[in-house]
Formats: structure tokens, C-alpha cells, sequence
């Protein structure tokens, strides 16, 4: 707890919906521990009166009544097992719910540094733990100090100095269980973040199995892996290490405590201070006293990962996630002129990117991006919608500086159509109208209609409620690519993006694609970032990008006049030996 000064605090919070069942839950525990402790109490009336003045009577009532309590205690303890679970799970539904909707707002620098794996770690395992802890925690500290308190007051009243020794005990347990408690929380954390590994290395290995196996390299990710396996198997031996060796200690002071009641009691026995019927009272309520206490030292552990798992929780719900700017503007459909006002750019993990970039796209028009790879480009694309805030300069989109429209309406107003398709796994259904939830079924055939994929929609035996597989893998480059065109359709942008969209085809699909994104650069402003130098001659303008700056501007037959001009270069080294009649053919 000490790691996090408002740890105790935000952990609360999760049990106020649930505040009404927590209650009757500790009542329930309560109960429970008084009924513990009638078993005592009822031996010692026994032994000094029932039996030896032979009342065999209240003997028999005695009996029945502690068994009546015994099945009373039963179905107490069903009612907190299973509603306490509950709370719980409640618990780490909300805080799963809250990571989930916290995890959609962090910036894409926090996606850039951490791995899904590991991410899911937070969401599911940590989170287990920390339900675990919600439910199984305060029922233990709760039922344990009663029992503690109320042994320690029933003891006394039979003899308090007795009483004093046996629980003069407990300080040299705190002591012991204080001492090695740190050493197996810091285990305990670095057997987490190990987990987490694992998880990351088996999520990317599933994830990318096709190329495994097409490389061959099983070899190499089972080495990989056994790398992350083994660095759990280490942190595993030294959590455990830790817990055998904070278990072993107190596990030893606890049967202490059973020689000392065995002897100071033999001891107060022989003096005559205590009864026989005394004496056997002790020597049973011991158990009731260290029971709790060993409930106190397993709970430790569970209490070590339950913290562990809410401080990694909370770790992601620190980081600051994105904001609009105060009085942020709304922004209904723009016309779509984009200016790039002297913007300079750097990821915060590496050098400059971009570098006083200057230039404007007018509403309707297209602009071509081109230049070697790691120029800039792509990057210049994903400042557009604001993924990443400019480090110098501004972008501005009717005038307005992004900064200062809310992201939600910004980005609502521009489409983005990439090399690497990303599909949800599901129906095709679902990933076209993911571009607009609310659209109708008219609206979404007509938009698979204009990116040319309805055709091959219906010839499959369910239609639009095919299951396309995880990431669409049951389709073709080309099929995923036109489903990816559908959903622009359907979000029917001001602004698009295109970021080589084609470049992974090849040119049969490329033409039809093509086709498909000409159609939908209609009316809209068009940013195209391409290697194929071919499917930009077209464009209202054209851009070079080259190490982080704009190095040449204009259109295609302006930019081949510059005799020494870097485009006229890439130009004639792509499409020298004939490709370019090849091409030409090809348009």
C-alpha cells in the first residue's frame, strides 16, 4: 500500500455499488465467528459442571444446540462464498470496464511502447487477482480479528495472565511476518511483469504464424518464447522462495504457541490456579486463536498479488489520456482545405521526423505524397487527424487549428485507407458498417456496391453474414482491401487518406482497386501517399518528402521539367526498361 498514497482509497470506491451486499456479507462473517467460538465455550461448561455433577440432560441440549449452530454457520458460509464471489466479480467487471474505456482514450504513444500481451495481462489476469482480493479480503481481516479479539476475551475471563502469555506471541509473529513480507511482495511483482511476457510473446507468435511457418522459423519463436518462460520459471523460484521462507517462519512461530499453552497451562494446572475443565478449554481455544492467525499468513499471498494487480491497474489509469483542448470547437462536415503551417514533428522516442513542413490541400483536391522511405509521409498522415500532437507549427482544416476541434468530430470527418488492412474478426457485415453503426442495409450494399466487393459478397453461401476470420484472413489482399474502401464509403469522409493503399497488390487487384478509390476521392479532399509513381500522376498536386522536409512541389509534368529534380529521378529509375509503357497501358 505504501507504493500508492491513495491506493486504499480508489480500491474503496469499487465497493459502493455493492455496499449493501458488503454489509450484509461482513454480517454474515460475523456470525460466523461467533458461532466459532461457542465450541469452547460450551467444552469448558461441560467439563466443569455438565459432567462431573452428571447432567446428562443439558448434555444432550448442549449438543443439539451447537449442532443447530453448525448448520446455521453452513448456510452462512454458502451465502458469503457465493454472494462475496459476486461482489467481487462485480468489482472486476467495473474495473475491467473502466481500463477498457480508459485504454480507448490513451494517445497512440502508449501503443507505440506497450505490447498487446501485455495489455491483456492487465485485463485479465491482475484484474483476477484484484476481484479475489475485494472478496476474500475483508472477510478474512474481518472474521480473523473477531476471532482474535473474542478468544483473547473468553481466555481471560477463565485466567488473564494465561491469557497474556499465549498472545504475548502474536507481536513476534508481526515482527517475523513484517520481515520477510517485502522481499516476497518485490517477487511477487517481478512474477507479474514476467507473466505479462509470456503473455505478449504468445499473443505475437498466433498472432503471426502464417509467416512462421512460411519462414520456417518455428525453431526461432520457441526460443523466443522459452527466453520469456524462462525468465518466469526464475521469478516463479524466487517468489516462491520468498513465500516458503516467510510460511516457514511464522508457520513455526504459530506451533510455538501450542507449547506454550501445553506448558505454561500444565504449569498453572499443577499450581491450582486453573481447572482441568480450564486447562482443556485452553488447550482447545488455542486452535481458535491460531486458526485465524494461519487464515492471516495464506491471505498474505493473496494479498501480495491482489495489490501487485490493482497497482498495475491503476499504472495505466494514471497515464493521461487524450483531451480536447478547453472550449474545444465542434466541427460539423468541412469543406476540407488543409494547410500545413511550418510544422516540425519528433516521436518521443526517437529523433525529428518532420521539419518546418509547409503546405495546403484545397477542398476537393488531391495531393500526392512521394519520396524514399522513412521521409515522413505517413507520419504527415497521422498528424492530420491528430494521433499525434505537432511538436512545432500548426494543422489547420477550414481555417481552424485542430488543436482546437474536438478529435471525435475530426476525426468523424476523415476516412483513412491503409496498406495494412486491419478487419475485426466477424462478418463482413459487421466490418463495413463499423465506417457507421447507424446506417441502414440500403446504405451498406450500396456502399460494398462502390467498392466493388457486393458481387463477391453474394456469391458466398451467407452473404453479408459471412464470417471473414481473425483479421480476415479467409480473404484475398484485394478482398480485404475493398472491404476496408466499403467502410469509407460508408463514413462518407470530407478528407481522405490514402497510405499506399495499393502497394501490396498486384497489378490485376490494383487496377479494380484503383477503380474503387477513384471513386471514392469524388468531392472529397485526398492526401495519397504512394511508391507507385504511377497512380499519382493524376493528382492536383504533388508533394516529394524527403528526410522530414518538402523538398519539391507541383504537378506531374512541372516536376519531370526540373531536370535535376529528385521526382523526375525516382520517375525514370522506376519505370525505366519499358515499365513505363507497361504502366501507361495499364491506366
Amino acid at each position: 500500500m505504501k507504493s500508492h498514497p491513495d491506493l486504499f482509497k480508489r480500491f474503496i470506491k469499487y465497493y459502493k455499488p455493492h455496499k449493501k451486499m458488503f454489509v450484509l456479507d461482513m454480517l454474515a462473517s460475523l456470525l460466523i465467528s461467533l458461532i466459532g467460538m461457542t465450541y469452547p465455550i460450551v467444552t469448558n461448561r461441560m467439563l466443569n459442571d455438565l459432567i462431573p455433577n452428571r447432567k446428562y440432560r443439558y448434555i444432550i441440549i448442549a449438543g443439539g444446540a451447537v449442532l443447530l449452530l453448525y448448520v446455521t454457520r453452513m448456510l452462512l458460509r454458502y451465502f458469503v462464498q457465493y454472494q462475496g464471489h459476486m461482489i467481487g466479480v462485480g468489482m472486476q467487471e467495473q474495473m475491467r470496464s473502466d481500463l477498457f474505456a480508459h485504454l480507448q482514450k490513451l494517445p497512440f504513444s502508449f501503443y507505440d511502447n506497450n505490447e498487446t500481451g501485455k495489455i491483456m495481462s492487465r485485463l485479465t489476469n491482475d484484474l483476477f487477482d484484484v476481484s479475489e482480493l475485494a472478496h476474500d479480503g475483508p472477510e478474512n481481516l474481518f472474521i480473523s480479528g473477531i476471532m482474535i479479539v473474542g478468544s483473547f476475551i473468553y481466555l481471560s475471563t477463565i485466567d488473564v495472565i494465561l491469557a497474556l502469555i499465549i498472545f504475548a506471541c502474536a507481536p513476534v509473529l508481526a515482527v517475523a511476518a513484517a520481515f520477510t513480507r517485502k522481499k516476497m511482495r518485490e517477487a511477487f511483482a517481478e512474477r507479474r511483469k514476467t507473466t505479462a511476457m509470456i503473455n505478449a510473446s504468445i499473443e505475437s507468435s498466433v498472432t503471426g504464424i502464417r509467416v512462421t511457418k512460411a519462414y520456417t522459423n518455428s525453431e526461432k519463436e520457441q526460443e523466443k518464447f522459452e527466453k520469456s518462460n524462462g525468465l518466469f520459471r526464475e521469478a516463479c523460484r524466487k517468489s516462491y522462495k520468498a513465500m516458503a521462507l516467510f510460511h516457514s517462519s511464522t508457520s513455526f512461530i504459530t506451533d510455538a504457541f501450542n507449547v506454550v499453552v501445553l506448558i505454561a497451562g500444565g504449569l498453572f494446572l499443577y499450581g491450582g490456579r486453573i481447572t482441568f475443565g480450564d486447562y482443556s478449554t485452553f488447550i482447545v481455544s488455542v486452535n481458535l486463536f491460531i486458526s485465524p492467525i494461519t487464515t492471516l499468513i495464506q491471505f498474505t499471498e493473496q494479498y501480495q498479488n491482489g495489490v501487485t494487480g490493482f497497482e498495475r491497474f491503476l499504472k495505466i489509469m494514471d497515464i493521461e489520456p487524450e483531451e480536447d483542448a478547453p472550449g474545444a470547437l465542434s466541427l460539423p462536415r468541412p469543406q476540407g482545405n488543409i494547410e500545413f503551417d511550418r510544422v516540425s514533428f519528433g516521436y518521443a522516442t526517437g529523433g525529428q521526423v518532420l521539419s518546418d513542413v509547409t503546405f495546403s490541400v484545397s477542398a476537393g483536391k488531391k495531393l500526392a505524397l512521394v519520396g524514399p522511405s522513412g521521409g515522413g509521409k505517413t507520419t504527415i498522415c497521422h498528424l492530420i487527424p491528430a494521433f499525434y500532437p505537432v511538436t512545432e507549427g500548426s494543422i489547420r482544416i477550414d481555417g481552424i487549428d485542430i488543436r482546437d476541434i474536438k478529435k471525435e468530430d475530426l476525426r468523424k470527418n476523415i476516412g483513412i485507407v491503409q496498406q495494412d488492412v486491419f478487419l475485426f474478426g466477424g462478418s463482413i457485415r459487421d466490418n463495413i458498417l463499423y465506417g457507421r453503426p447507424d446506417a441502414s442495409e440500403e446504405e451498406m450494399i450500396l456502399a460494398a456496391k462502390r467498392a466493388n466487393i457486393h458481387e463477391y459478397v453474394m456469391s458466398l453461401e451467407n452473404g453479408y453474414d459471412s464470417e471473414i476470420g481473425e483479421r480476415g484472413v479467409k480473404l484475398s489482399g484485394g478482398q480485404k482491401q475493398r472491404l476496408s474502401i466499403a467502410r469509407v464509403f460508408l463514413k462518407d469522409p470530407a478528407v481522405l487518406i490514402l497510405d499506399e493503399a495499393t502497394s501490396a497488390l498486384d497489378n490485376t487487384t490494383e487496377i479494380l482497386i484503383q477503380q474503387s478509390l477513384d471513386e471514392l476521392c469524388k468531392g472529397r479532399t485526398t492526401i495519397v501517399v504512394a511508391h507507385r509513381l504511377s497512380t499519382v500522376r493524376s493528382a492536383d498536386e504533388i508533394a516529394v518528402i524527403s528526410h522530414g522536409r518538402v523538398i519539391e512541389r507541383g504537378t506531374h509534368g512541372e516536376l519531370m521539367d526540373l531536370e535535376e529534380g529528385i521526382y523526375r529521378q525516382l520517375y525514370e529509375l522506376q519505370f525505366r526498361d519499358g515499365e513505363l509503357a507497361e504502366d501507361v497501358a495499364s491506366v
